[in-house]
């Protein structure tokens, strides 16, 4: 059992995980169960002095003796839960000037497909959240081998015009964070070509040894580099991303500034945090360290400081075990939830309810309420349709899960027209489909990369004209999220099908009550019920239909605010989502 990474030099990095569906079954049971420091050389380029986080206000006492009488209070729940979000790689977002990249001024553009600002409009995606893949100078297309962390990559623009963007998208209600690969830099990065000398002051920025140790990487991969002036030095991924060295506390004060830097200055809500179990290692032992989640509390921690409502989201590609640490101790406000999206993912793939099932119990056991970020698949995996097969109907049915279930969504650009994609990197990031017109409508130069054949008939303006779409059943099921605080916000209540193609769940917040129910399969299903042993639920509730087709049939809850043996309509169609409001 473990995790296999692909590793591709030019893309950054292609993950599979393997058999992680084994590491959810073990854990759902156990669940039910229970380098060398440089000296100085004065004739080295100095290295600035960095500032200080402010210094965070004292912790308050909480009192010796509880409240004689408490009063239940409604759970509160930050401004992400109110939320989803749209991952974009800006080189293949809009191209605002025909020079074949996509660029700030290009989202600009597009604002109003996302968001129009206007909440009483039903014809933008709805999103009230961005996260941009990293912006930064780097050497290669994709980014994350940063050259400079205090400003942007010149293909996108000048910070003036990502401020621009940040600007327009705050206008229209949308909350931006960015991708920040603090675990390294590039081999281009200043710091490192200074690292290179022997006795200058950047040496111990980064991870060296006089000779090759003998363990390798996390997954069984090759770590060590040798310099070209002698030495080893440490890379996680690859020898073009040497890892900075944390236990250097110059290295933690100029992270900090970076820190400073786009949350004050320019003003960015947070950050996805790149890489996340790999910050610290204590020797042999690289990933998840106890130095790593103590960092990650005082960067969280320094980031509040600054900004309350700063999100610290992590890349933890590992199982949910790990994961849910970081945030149940406070190190990360969210992570990704990559088990669930595997579940979403091969569940409707089968037709089969039984794997997203029971990865979303393990899911609400170890994460605390709705902070985790589920999401379908991201620029490190195959896309979502080429997955299915281009299989519409599985898209919807993976899209149904992705949108009426816990957590904060994340959907990847041209997520919601069906674009395809797999293989190298490059691939999965190929410019967006906007319309018929030459290389897509994305740029009237010669995109970075080829547009995927079939953007004629795959595009952003063909779907919005067709009621069928992808593209408008996204937009109904975001618009459907954003109002009703059960699906953004509520409580998650797993509900059992007597048919193994049937998933269903409840959702409440407040008063209101939604029931969730999708057949995965490809045949109608007649002969099934649904039953939730114990729930929130008292008395009789009479249904109507909020998503879907059907008059949906009343329902009485048992003794313990569950249900037996309910049949919201006599069949369900093959590949067919019903969302119900339950109402008294």
């Amino acid at each position: 059992m473990g995790i296999e990474v692909e590793l591709e030099r030019y893309g950054y990095m292609s993950q599979k995980i393997l058999p992680l569906f084994v590491l959810s079954l073990l854990a759902i049971l156990i669940l039910s169960a229970c380098g060398e420091v440089a000296t100085s050389d004065p004739t080295a380029t100095p290295i600035p002095a960095p500032t200080e986080l402010p210094t965070l206000p004292p912790t308050s006492v909480p009192p010796t003796e509880p409240p004689a009488t408490p009063t239940p209070q409604p759970v509160s729940f930050p401004w992400w839960n109110e939320s989803v979000f749209y991952e974009i790689f800006v080189r293949s977002f809009y191209d605002s000037d025909g020079d074949g990249n996509g660029d700030f001024n290009g989202l600009i553009e597009k604002l109003d497909y996302l968001n129009d600002g206007d909440p009483a409009t039903t014809s933008d995606l709805g999103i009230s959240g961005i996260w941009l893949m990293p912006i930064f100078p780097a050497a290669s297309y994709h980014g994350y081998d940063v050259t400079d962390y205090m400003t942007v990559n010149p293909d996108y623009g000048t910070l003036d015009d990502f401020k621009n963007f940040l600007e327009q998208a705050h206008l229209r209600g949308i909350r931006v964070i960015i991708d920040w690969p603090l675990n390294h830099t590039s081999v281009d990065h200043p710091w490192f070509q200074g690292a290179l000398k022997p006795g200058d002051p950047y040496r111990d920025w980064y991870i060296w040894s006089d000779t090759k140790p003998e363990y390798a990487g996390p997954w069984g991969q090759s770590v060590w580099q040798e310099g070209p002036q002698g030495g080893y030095y440490y890379h996680v991924f690859w020898e073009g991303m040497p890892d900075l060295n944390y236990n250097n506390p110059e290295v933690v004060a100029v992270m900090n500034d970076v820190m400073r830097f786009w949350i004050e200055e320019v003003g960015v809500d947070g950050f996805r945090l790149d890489g996340a179990r790999y910050i610290i290692e204590e020797s042999e032992k690289q990933a998840e360290t106890e130095s790593t989640q103590a960092y990650f509390n005082q960067l969280t921690q320094g980031c509040k400081a600054l900004n309350p409502e700063c999100l610290m989201l992590g890349e933890v590609w590992t199982s949910n075990f790990a994961v849910a640490g970081y945030v149940k101790d406070g190190d990360l406000d969210m992570a990704f939830d990559f088990e669930l999206a595997g579940a979403y993912m091969s569940s409707t793939a089968a037709g089969d309810a039984m794997r997203v099932n029971d990865q979303l119990k393990f899911t609400l056991k170890l994460f605390p309420a709705n902070q985790y970020a589920p999401f379908l698949t991201n620029h490190d995996q195959v896309r979502v349709m080429t997955e299915l097969n281009g299989n519409l109907a599985k898209a919807k049915n993976a899209a149904t899960l992705l949108l009426t279930g816990p957590g904060v969504p994340f959907i990847y650009y041209g997520e919601e027209i069906g674009m395809t994609g797999g293989g190298k990197d490059e691939y999965k990031r190929t410019p967006m489909q906007w319309s018929a017109e030459a290389n897509a409508g994305f740029t009237t130069g010669t995109p970075w990369i080829e547009v995927n054949a079939d953007y004629p008939t795959v595009n952003v303006t063909a779907e919005a004209q067709s009621v069928d779409s992808l593209l408008n059943y996204y937009i109904e099921l975001i618009h459907l999220r954003n109002t009703h605080p059960s699906l953004l916000q509520g409580d998650t209540y797993p509900v059992s099908a007597t048919s193994s193609s049937v998933y269903s769940l409840l959702r409440m917040r407040g008063a209101e009550v939604v029931l969730v129910v999708i057949n995965l399969g490809e045949q109608v299903v007649s002969d099934y019920s649904l039953s939730l042993a114990q729930g929130p639920l008292s008395g009789e509730y009479r249904g109507s239909t909020i998503l879907g087709q059907g008059d949906p049939a009343g329902l009485t809850a048992n003794a313990k605010g569950g249900f037996e043996g309910y049949t919201p309509l006599a069949s369900l169609p093959g590949n067919s989502s019903l969302v119900i409001q339950l109402e008294p």
